[in-house]
């Protein structure tokens, strides 16, 4: 927190009210089916965090008093059979199918069959390229999501996501109202049931475990992503918050632009090269990645689709 005596700056003061006014124009849905999904009634909580902070650049704090008006957000993220049904109903092509590839990790090639995966990402050797990877063909062009109907989609871009949403009557959650519902009532804890991450021996998420990239033991009874019911829901009845996959937000990234932001319904910046994330997925780790909490938040380009990141919905009351 700054001290009494420091200064305000006009620059701030423009930030907070140029905040305010894009707060104040959010854009809003209200079409969208009610089916599996919450109500929560909003009110004021405490967003962010300042302990632990294991990735500073990420700018998961200062810890702020937030207060949010009324929302709808899906109780799961959105499936596969969902997903393809807009595909089918609205000739949609993702982002990865028009590209003709997507990121695989490297752990989930074999078994693909005929697939030939090209380079890997540059400082993340774990995501290969693979050609005719998309949201149908999640480890190439000879696997399928067929017996998967209730598993997140993945593979999608927030294009695509927004896409969705805009079809669908909904739109994305802002980065404040995930956080919100992802709490489920509990303040400034790290996870959506309390601090301890396995409380009495007893997995409550999707990770990893083990020696990453190399080896994950299944512990949690997974080693790729899982069905969107799958562990036990949140206090307010959401189910998978944090990891299985990533999910996007509205919001475009910033790591300093919450500290001049409005405190009602708070949205990002106007503008970004990068969109917010939220939740960590089934590859995440503490030893690389400690993103499976409440609080953190990563930034990644709107055209990226890979096997881990998916979405839910919102919409207004």
């Amino acid at each position: 927190m700054p001290c009494p005596s420091c200064a305000p700056t006009r620059a701030g003061l423009e930030r907070l009210a140029g905040s305010t006014l894009s707060s104040r124009d959010r854009p809003r849905a209200t079409k969208g089916s009610l089916e599996d999904m919450l109500r929560l009634e909003g009110g004021a909580f405490h967003m962010g965090s300042e302990s632990p902070a294991p990735f500073p650049a990420d700018g998961e704090g200062p810890v702020r008093r937030v207060t949010l008006s009324p929302f709808y957000i899906s109780r799961y993220a959105v499936t596969n059979r969902q997903f393809a049904a807009f595909v089918r109903r609205a000739k949609y092509r993702t982002d990865a199918e028009r590209y003709g590839w997507s990121f695989v990790f490297r752990g989930h090639l074999d078994g693909a069959g005929e697939c030939h995966p090209g380079p890997a990402a540059p400082g993340t050797p774990w995501w290969v390229r693979v050609d005719g990877a998309d949201r149908s063909h999640p480890e190439g062009p000879d696997s399928s999501i067929a017996a998967r109907p209730y598993y997140p989609v993945a593979h999608v871009s927030w294009n695509d996501a927004a896409a969705y949403c805009a079809w669908a009557g909904y739109r994305l959650p802002t980065e404040a109202e995930w956080e919100f519902a992802a709490r489920g009532g509990l303040d400034q804890k790290m996870y959506p049931w309390g601090d301890d991450l396995t409380p009495g021996g007893r997995h409550m998420c999707n990770i990893w475990q083990g020696s990453f990239p190399d080896f994950d033991s299944g512990e949690d009874g997974f080693t790729t992503v899982a069905p969107v019911n799958s562990f036990a829901p949140n206090g307010y009845g959401l189910f998978n918050a944090i990891g299985n996959t990533w999910e996007w937000c509205a919001d475009y990234f910033d790591p300093v632009w919450h500290r001049d932001a409005a405190r009602l319904d708070p949205v990002g910046p106007p503008e970004g090269d990068t969109r917010v994330m939220k939740g960590g997925s089934y590859i995440c780790h503490e030893s690389y990645c400690w993103r499976y909490r409440n609080s953190a938040r990563t930034g990644t380009s709107p055209d990226t689709g890979t096997g881990h990141i998916g979405f839910r919905v919102a919409r207004d009351v």
